[in-house]
């Protein structure tokens, strides 16, 4: 398995076997960012996605979690935090 110098835990580690997803971001991921990286992020996108009630298919929706993964994975920054206690009232 190759691994990669991941951008963001700043470890060798091993690399996403494929792009998750067929653009430019879907690349850098795939390129920068780790197995382990791409797990966590997964899971903090579940959230965001259930937070929010976003649907994936909905352009303004990708448009929101691509830039959530550009400021989270790809620039090292905080990723919007979900705030439990305002389930059902968010609204992004």
């Amino acid at each position: 398995m190759e691994t990669i110098s991941c951008l963001r835990c700043e470890r060798d580690a091993p690399r996403i076997e494929k792009a998750p997803f067929k653009n430019a971001i879907g690349e850098r991921v795939q390129e920068e960012i780790c197995q382990d990286c791409w797990g966590e992020w997964l899971q903090h996108q579940t959230l965001l996605i259930n937070h929010y009630g976003l649907d994936p298919r909905d352009p303004k929706a990708r448009e929101f979690l691509y830039e959530q993964i550009e400021t989270v994975l790809l620039k090292g920054g905080e990723g919007e935090q979900v705030d439990t206690s305002r389930k059902g009232t968010v609204e992004y």
